[in-house]
């Protein structure tokens, strides 16, 4: 089976894509010679984990594509793509949760500054961890990185912020009065195990929290995708950007 033959995006998926993405046909320059070859050869990264020097010549120049899917990163254009392909969500309720992802040794060494990479260092090694909110069906609405070590709690905050639901849904290591006044402040319910380490008890839906399967699901399929269940990216931008391209065509199967 040739690479041609495994490719990811349908017709009306891309239909829906293109007009996103920089570079259009009548423009002079390489750019928008074949967008959609270019973004197939991103997601052929994406799934196969595969270093970008081993990008097959069907797609193009390696290094031009790598260039190409850094600026687009940049630039803001895959979280673009994955706010139009999630433009369906059901906010009946929300479920938060993150995963820890082991960062390869290669994803060290990017240039010191003012921004914060994501990485943390720990007996395991690098880790980054992966915080995301799904929607009452399992589909991937938010995601945000932290350094392996960072609590879960303090991000919920955000990723919640300005999302409509009727329930919350987390686990033991989001219960925290702070957020649980935030969800309460949402017009929403809490559905969140209490701490054993706290003496007050808060009441659970044990039937509801049952569906909090379905974001540890949505993680499962995303590290189907190799170069999100293994960090290789030294920017926590690009690597977010590999991540929220996973996402988006979780959106589209």
């Amino acid at each position: 089976m040739g690479v041609l033959d495994r490719l990811v995006l349908i017709d009306a998926a891309w239909e829906r894509m293109a007009p996103l993405i920089i570079g259009r046909p009548d423009q002079k320059g390489s750019t928008g010679r074949d967008n959609r070859m270019f973004v197939e050869g991103v997601l052929w990264i994406v799934r196969t984990g595969s270093p970008w020097r081993d990008l097959p010549d069907v797609f193009g120049d390696w290094n031009s594509v790598f260039r190409r899917f850094s600026r687009c990163s940049q630039k803001g254009v895959w979280h673009r793509i994955f706010a139009a392909m999630s433009d369906d969500p059901d906010f009946e309720y929300l479920i938060v949760d993150s995963t820890i992802i082991r960062a390869h040794q290669h994803a060290a060494g990017a240039k010191k500054g003012a921004e914060d990479q994501a990485l943390g260092r720990s007996r395991g090694g690098l880790s980054t961890k992966i915080h995301m909110v799904v929607r009452g069906l399992g589909a991937p609405v938010r995601l945000a990185l932290t350094a392996g070590q960072r609590g879960d709690c303090p991000q919920a905050y955000a990723l919640i912020e300005g999302l409509p639901a009727d329930v919350v849904m987390a686990d033991a290591a989001y219960d925290a009065g702070p957020l649980r006044q935030a969800i309460a402040d949402k017009g929403a319910v809490a559905v969140i195990p209490t701490n054993p380490t706290r003496t007050r008890r808060h009441p659970l839906d044990k039937h509801l929290y049952g569906e909090r399967h379905l974001i540890e699901c949505c993680f499962s399929k995303l590290k189907q995708f190799r170069r999100v269940a293994t960090r290789y990216e030294k920017t926590a931008r690009n690597y977010l950007s590999v991540v929220t391209l996973a996402a988006t065509i979780l959106w589209l199967r």
